[in-house]
């Protein structure tokens, strides 16, 4: 086998990357955790495989020990080094039907955390012989928030949560929502028919609950009720215009109907 002989001039040895594009089928990686300090390399394969995942694919310990030799314990040990550094989030939720299951988010980013980048103008070192420049205070950033919505419609919405974790809603999300629970309640839903049909069958990978609610009320919406018949027109009380002591119903005033028995009989 041929030796290569490095002159002076050339770097010394270590790693040479041959990189290829790519175009399709990839996923991007952040050096905070490719070169993370204090993960385990298993830890940060299987965070990077994770990632690489479509939503709503398996990530329990079992089906991840099924594709990989490492075996259970040591992919439950690599899960809780992702959850302790924000990589990972894993809940334990109610379903409507009353089983428990998992809800695990994968984080690309630790919530929390902005990558650093070097800075291309970096500020000279500062002159000793001057005393620093104290930089000025912020002004407190000031947010009014949003009122929040009234009357039993909110209140339906806001009730959701005790039903399912999953169903916090915002604010903002109420105010949107209102109007679309009102339209059921305005054709004559009763609340519990609306909570049902809000809360019938909801996924497992619920990732924007709001959107769905808005669909389930916009799509799923009643008809009207039908219009109620006329009530039967009551002929008026009339006070008979002969004996004048026997009430009766009629449309114009005149003899009771035994004063007409009467005359008719005298008649014959």
């Amino acid at each position: 086998m041929d030796t290569q002989h490095l002159n002076a001039g050339c770097p010394r040895a270590g790693v040479i990357h041959a990189n290829t594009p790519q175009t399709r089928r990839y996923t991007v990686v952040g050096n905070h955790l490719a070169q993370h300090e204090h993960l385990s390399l298993t830890a940060i394969g299987l965070a990077v495989h994770i990632q690489s995942l479509p939503t709503g694919s398996p990530v329990g310990i079992k089906e991840l020990a099924a594709c990989f030799p490492e075996g259970e314990i040591r992919i439950a040990t690599a899960l809780r080094e992702l959850e302790a550094h924000g990589y990972l989030a894993r809940t334990r939720v109610r379903r409507p039907d009353g089983r428990i299951t998992t809800r695990t988010v994968s984080y690309n980013q630790p919530p929390g955390e902005t990558p650093r980048e070097p800075d291309p103008d970096p500020d000279p070192d500062p002159d000793p012989d001057k005393a620093p420049v104290p930089a000025p205070e912020p002004e407190p950033l000031r947010r009014e928030a949003p009122d929040l919505p009234e009357g039993p419609a909110a209140e339906l919405l806001l009730d959701l949560r005790r039903h399912d974790p999953r169903l916090l809603l915002s604010v903002r999300d109420v105010r949107h929502l209102v109007p679309g629970v009102e339209a059921w309640l305005a054709r004559g839903a009763a609340p519990d028919a609306v909570r049902r049909t809000l809360l019938a069958t909801l996924p497992d990978d619920l990732d924007h609950p709001a959107g769905l609610l808005s669909y389930r009320l916009t799509n799923l919406l009643p008809p009207p009720l039908p219009a109620e018949p006329p009530a039967p027109k009551v002929d008026p009380i009339q006070f008979c215009d002969k004996c004048e002591e026997v009430a009766f119903r009629a449309p114009e005033p005149g003899p009771c109907p035994r004063c007409r028995e009467a005359a008719g009989t005298a008649a014959a």
